[in-house]
């Protein structure tokens, strides 16, 4: 007996089919018809919960074709009933569930200043427990000859250092030269912040301004995109977009690799 598609529409006017996509918690969707982006809370039958940057959240009928992922169209289904669990960390290093952090080493990665440990911990962190890595931050490069000659750096002790700004002929190289031995690695990105470390897209920019020398940069940065004058909360803002490594800047993500590979490198006894 012959059978017939119930669905009359010719083949050639009917929608591609689309991936399917578990809607595990913490994957970052975008709703097609609201615009609204945010992680995955929960999935019950029928409905999606996300919540975007502000802790708002919004339920969602999971309808074909409904949802963004990474810009493209995905049609979300509630998960098994084991979620899977993540296979990568923020970095894009191999998961260890259920691995224990480890004893701190003597070692030491340093930054300059609180939003770049802030940054490193928010994409590195797991790698940095797993691997014993403790990090500090500096006031301010000027203090890093004092704290280096205060460390003691040497074979069981490696110091790396990430320095803002460091490029040829700079105060900052001049000073990275001065304490580098085979114990102090001392690196850097050319950003005259770690915000410009954070890719523009990935804040919704189409660029990072441009601020005149002699203004506070940070302050400028706000004026320029109009946001209001408050540097904390503006970093806040760009902190929470960031989901992981594909959300910095090259020239960041090489020198933080960098470091840490510098600072676990040999025998170090732990402290």
């Amino acid at each position: 007996m012959r059978r017939y598609d119930p669905d009359l529409t010719p083949s050639w006017k009917r929608p591609a089919p689309v991936p399917e996509v578990a809607a595990e918690p913490d994957l970052v969707v975008e709703e097609v018809a609201t615009g609204f982006c945010g992680a995955v809370v929960r999935c019950e039958a029928g409905t999606v919960t996300l919540e975007d940057r502000f802790g708002k959240h919004r339920v969602f009928p999971l309808t074909p074709r409904g949802f963004l992922l990474e810009g493209r169209t995905v049609t979300l289904v509630r998960p098994s009933a084991a979620p899977s669990r993540p296979t990568r960390t923020a970095s894009g290093s191999v998961a260890v569930p259920g691995a224990r952090a480890r004893v701190a080493r003597a070692g030491r990665i340093y930054v300059e200043g609180r939003h770049d440990a802030e940054l490193v911990e928010r994409v590195w962190g797991d790698d940095l427990r797993i691997e014993g890595v403790v990090v500090e931050y500096l006031e301010g490069v000027d203090d890093l000859p004092a704290i280096v000659r205060e460390f003691g750096p040497g074979p069981d002790a490696r110091l790396g250092v990430l320095v803002d700004h460091l490029v040829p002929g700079s105060k900052e190289s001049r000073i990275a030269a001065a304490v580098t031995d085979a114990h102090t690695l001392v690196v850097g990105h050319p950003y005259i912040d770690i915000w410009e470390a954070v890719k523009p897209a990935a804040v919704g920019i189409p660029a990072w301004p441009r601020v005149p020398r002699g203004q506070d940069w940070k302050a400028g940065v706000c004026r320029a995109l109009g946001w209001p004058d408050n540097t904390g909360a503006a970093w806040q803002h760009i902190l929470s977009k960031v989901y992981g490594w594909k959300d910095l800047e090259p020239e960041l993500l090489g020198r933080v690799e960098e470091l840490i590979d510098f600072v676990t490198a040999g025998d170090q006894r732990p402290v």
